[in-house]
């Protein structure tokens, strides 16, 4: 789950949160395992909360980050192997086919296959929360009754 996982502007990798301070938050980066402070006036935004334009909407990162592992297979994405712009882009439209083509750049693919890369390497590969997916489920199920009783 990415929800204590955070993106510092300026800083580069991925942190957990660990802590929260009087006037600061509490970061590990989840490569090197460096502890450090991020300050009010510093960008924090958790990938959980990011959202990816397509024709439909926005959809979740978490969501985006579970197609991406499913379509690599668990392994990483080597980023330098595509030659051009357009070969990345035709590769994250075989993953998301409704990716919103004019509002999603090219620097945004890359920055998500960095951050999956980043996340695989340090052994986070479950994005979505379990409770939230149970509960669905379990709505759906009581739905399901519901209706088959009326």
């Amino acid at each position: 789950m990415i929800k204590g996982i955070l993106s510092i502007t300026g800083k580069p990798g991925l942190f957990k949160l660990l802590s929260r301070g009087k006037n600061a938050l509490i970061v590990e980066n989840i490569a090197t395992k460096k502890r450090m402070p991020t300050y009010p006036h510093e960008k924090v935004i958790s990938l959980a909360d990011i959202t990816m334009y397509t024709d439909h909407g926005d959809e979740p990162l978490p969501e985006i980050l579970e197609k991406v592992y499913a379509h690599a297979q668990g392994k990483a994405i080597d980023v330098k192997a595509f030659a051009s712009d357009a070969e990345i882009r035709d590769y994250f439209g075989e993953i998301i086919p409704d990716f919103d083509r004019d509002r999603v750049y090219t620097t945004d693919i890359r920055k998500l296959f960095s951050w999956y890369n980043q996340l695989v390497a340090a052994g986070i590969t479950e994005f979505k929360e379990k409770e939230i997916e149970e509960d669905k489920a379990a709505e759906a199920a009581e739905k399901a009754d519901d209706e088959a009783k009326a």
